[in-house]
C-alpha cells in the first residue's frame, strides 16, 4: 500500500496551510463523486454508506478519509497539523502535541446545546412560570432541521471529511455501543483515537448492516467567509451542539474543543447514552470507577459522580496512604453501568483514554495522572516551556530553573509576575488510558466491573460533613438530586457560586430530569426481581472549610480513609451514628491513625441545624422551581421527611 501522505493534496492557501510535500494520486476510488483517499467505500456497510452520502452531499468536502485508526495514519495526521500550525511537538517527552485552541473556543457550550423531541417535556422538566429552566435546552424538530441548514451545506469545502468508526466500551462487550464521527477535524480524529476504540475493527463489527449512533461535526466556516485563527478554525458565533434521541443523532457544529467535538464523550456516553440505557433499563453516569482493596485482599468497585473539576481524577488515581491499601482506576469520568442476571450492578467505562483538567494536577496531587501523559498525549491550551514540555498551575514545585514559559496564548509568562494564568483554566490532557501506572487489571472486562457503592459529592465549603451514608436507595436517589457544588471552568460560567448539579450531569441529561429520577427510583426493583441488591450510597465532601477558609480535610491519598469506612459499611460493620442527613461514622471510626496534620472531627462532622434548615428551603426551592410538575413523589417525601428530622435537631 502507498504511504497514506501520498494520497493527499495541500489544503487550499487561504486556509492557512502551508503546502505539504506530498505527491497527489490520480486515481482515487469514489463514494457518490466524492474521492476517497484513505479506505475503501466497499469497507461500509449500506448503513454507514448512506449516512456518509448524505453527509457529504450536505457538506461538500473535497475528498473523503476513512479512518483505520493505525499508527501509519495517526502519524500522518499529526504531521499535517503541526505543517498547518494547529499543534507544535513537545520534545520533552515521547510523541506529546501541544495545541492551541482560538481563544473563543476553549469550553463546552452548554447555553448552545439542546435536546431535540418531538414535544418540549420528553426533553426538559417544565419550571415554574417566569423561572427560566436549568435542566437542558429544547428544540423544535423544525428548528433542528434550520439550524443545520443555516450551518452546514458547503462547510466542509476544502477540506477532508474523516469517517470516525468507533466503539464506546470494549469492542467485543455486550454494554458497548458504536458510532460513526464524521467531521473535517484532523485534531478530532487524533483526540478520538485516544479516548475511543477506533478503526477497522469497529467497521467489521457494523458489517452486518447494524444500527450506530450517528455523529455530525464540523468545525465551522464563518458566515462571511473569513476564519480568524487559521491554525484553528472555528464558528464561535454560530456554534450548536445538537441532539435528536430518538434518532441516536449528534449534529455539532462550529466548536473544535474537546467536550463540543469529541462527540464519543459527553454527546454520545452521556447525553444519547442516557438516553439508550432509560430505553433499554441502564444507567449512563458522568461517574468514575476505582477498585480498592484492602489488606486483607478483599477487592470492592466503587462508582463515584463528581462535577468537573472536583477531583474526579485525583480520586480515580489515588495513591492511598493507609498502610496495606491499594487502589486502581478503571475510568475517571464516566460509567455504563447494568444489573446482571444476579442482580449485581456491573459497570464498563465506555471511554479509552482521559481527558482531564490540567490546572491543579501536579506529582503532589495526582502522580498517578503526571505519569499517564508523558507520552502519547495531546495537550490542548497549557503553557509551554523552553525545554520542550508544558506547564500549568499546580506545577510551579516541577519547573527545571532557568526555564522559560510560553502561556496558552503564545505569550512569555513569567511566575509571580503576569497577571494572567499561564494555562487556561480549563486545559486538557488527552492521554490513553492504558498508560496509567495503577490501570484496573479488569478495566477492559467485557461483562464490566462489579459495583458495591456509589458516591456523590461536590465543592461544599461550608455544612456538608465528610462523608455520610444514605438511609435507603431512595433516599440515595434523593441525595443524588439534590447535589450542589461550587461552579468549575469547564463550562463557560463564571465566578464561583453554588450550584445545583444533580447527580453531576446537569449538562448532560438526555430526556426529561423528573423521568430520569423515576428510572433511578426503579432500579432498586430491578436488583431485586434478578435476586441481588442495589449498591449502598454514599455523599463525601473533600472540600468542607474552617472559619479562617482552610480546608479540614487533607483530601488526595488521605481521601482512603474515608473510603476505609465506606467498604466497612457495604461488610456491614456498625461503625456509624444515625443523624437526621442519614448515617456519619460513628465518633473514632475514620481511622486517623499516622495522619500527619490534626483534624477536628467536630468541626468536620458537625451538621449545623441553621445551615440545614437553609439548606432544605434551598432544595425545596430549586424543586418548585425546576421540577413543578415532573418531580416524583418519592423525592418529595424525602425531602419531606428530612426536614422534619432536621427540625426535631
Amino acid at each position: 500500500m502507498p504511504h497514506l501522505l501520498d494520497h493527499y493534496q495541500p489544503l487550499p492557501a487561504a486556509m492557512g496551510s502551508p503546502k505539504l510535500k506530498t505527491v497527489p494520486k490520480a486515481i482515487y476510488n469514489h463514494l457518490r463523486g466524492f474521492p476517497i483517499v484513505n479506505g475503501e467505500h466497499a469497507q461500509l456497510s449500506a448503513k454507514v454508506q448512506d449516512y456518509v452520502e448524505q453527509s457529504a452531499a450536505l457538506c461538500q468536502p473535497d475528498k473523503i478519509h476513512i479512518v483505520d485508526g493505525s499508527e501509519e495514519e495517526s502519524n500522518m495526521l499529526l504531521t499535517m497539523l503541526h505543517s498547518q500550525g494547529t499543534i507544535q511537538p513537545l520534545p520533552k517527552y515521547d510523541n506529546c502535541w501541544l495545541a492551541r485552541t482560538n481563544p473563543a473556543d476553549v469550553a463546552r457550550v452548554e447555553s448552545k446545546t439542546f435536546i431535540c423531541t418531538e414535544n418540549r417535556e420528553q426533553a426538559i422538566p417544565t419550571p415554574k412560570e417566569g423561572i427560566k429552566g436549568a435542566l437542558g435546552n429544547w428544540i423544535s424538530p423544525e428548528d433542528y432541521d434550520t439550524a443545520i441548514q443555516n450551518r452546514f451545506p458547503g462547510c466542509m469545502k476544502g477540506r477532508t471529511m474523516y469517517v470516525v468508526p468507533f466503539s464506546m466500551g470494549p469492542i467485543a462487550s455486550p454494554l458497548s455501543k458504536v458510532g460513526i464521527e464524521i467531521t473535517d477535524s484532523a485534531y478530532v480524529v487524533n483526540s478520538m483515537r485516544v479516548m475511543t476504540r477506533m478503526g477497522h475493527e469497529v467497521l467489521d463489527k457494523l458489517a452486518d448492516n447494524s444500527d450506530f449512533v450517528k455523529c455530525l461535526h464540523s468545525v465551522g466556516t464563518p458566515a462571511n467567509g473569513k476564519i480568524s485563527m487559521p491554525s484553528w478554525p472555528c464558528d464561535p458565533e454560530r456554534t450548536i451542539i445538537l441532539h435528536k434521541p430518538e434518532n441516536n443523532e449528534i449534529v455539532s457544529y462550529g466548536s473544535g474543543y474537546g467536550g463540543n467535538s469529541l462527540l464519543g464523550k459527553k454527546c454520545f456516553a452521556l447525553r444519547i447514552g442516557s438516553t439508550i440505557a432509560k430505553r433499554e433499563g441502564w444507567l449512563a453516569e458522568h461517574m468514575l470507577i476505582l477498585g480498592i482493596t484492602n489488606p486483607n485482599g478483599d477487592k470492592k468497585y466503587i462508582a463515584a459522580a463528581f462535577p468537573s473539576a472536583c477531583g474526579k481524577t485525583n480520586l480515580a488515581m489515588m495513591n492511598p496512604t493507609l498502610p496495606g491499601y491499594k487502589v486502581e482506576c478503571v475510568g475517571d469520568d464516566i460509567a455504563w453501568m447494568k444489573f446482571d442476571s444476579k442482580g449485581q450492578l456491573r459497570a464498563i467505562n465506555p471511554e479509552n483514554g482521559f481527558f482531564g483538567v490540567a490546572p491543579g494536577t501536579s506529582s503532589a496531587t495526582n502522580p498517578n495522572a503526571m505519569k499517564t501523559i508523558h507520552k502519547n498525549t495531546i495537550f490542548t491550551n497549557v503553557a509551554s516551556t523552553s525545554d520542550g514540555g508544558v506547564f500549568w498551575e499546580g506545577m510551579e514545585d516541577e519547573l527545571t530553573p532557568g526555564v522559560q514559559i510560553t502561556d496558552w496564548l503564545g505569550q512569555p509568562w513569567t511566575p509571580n509576575q503576569s497577571k494572567n494564568p499561564a494555562a487556561h483554566p480549563n486545559s486538557r490532557f488527552c492521554a490513553p488510558a492504558s498508560q496509567c501506572p495503577i490501570i484496573d487489571p479488569a478495566w477492559e472486562d467485557n461483562e464490566g466491573v462489579p459495583i458495591s457503592a456509589i458516591l456523590f459529592g461536590g465543592r461544599r465549603p461550608e455544612g456538608v460533613p465528610l462523608v455520610y451514608e444514605a438511609n435507603s436507595w431512595s433516599h440515595g436517589v434523593f441525595i443524588g438530586s439534590a447535589m450542589r457544588s461550587e461552579s468549575t471552568a469547564a463550562a463557560e460560567h463564571k465566578g464561583k457560586v453554588i450550584m445545583n448539579d444533580p447527580f453531576a450531569m446537569r449538562p448532560f441529561f438526555g430526556y426529561n430530569f423528573g423521568d430520569y429520577l423515576q428510572h433511578w427510583l426503579s432500579m432498586e426493583q430491578r436488583a431485586a426481581q434478578a435476586g441481588g441488591d442495589a449498591p449502598k450510597i454514599f455523599h463525601v465532601n473533600w472540600f468542607r472549610k474552617d472559619g479562617h477558609g482552610k480546608f479540614l480535610w487533607p483530601g488526595f491519598g488521605e481521601n482512603s480513609r474515608v473510603l476505609d469506612w465506606i467498604i466497612r459499611r457495604i461488610d456491614g460493620e456498625e461503625c456509624y451514628q444515625q443523624t437526621p442527613i442519614g448515617r456519619i461514622p460513628s465518633q473514632g471510626s475514620i481511622n486517623l491513625d499516622g495522619l500527619n496534620q490534626r483534624v477536628d472531627e467536630k468541626q468536620l462532622f458537625s451538621i449545623p441545624k441553621k445551615f440545614w434548615l437553609k439548606e432544605v428551603d434551598e432544595i425545596k426551592q430549586y424543586y418548585d422551581n425546576q421540577l413543578p410538575h415532573d418531580l416524583p413523589q418519592q423525592i418529595g417525601n424525602e425531602l419531606q421527611d428530612l426536614k422534619n428530622r432536621v427540625e426535631q435537631m
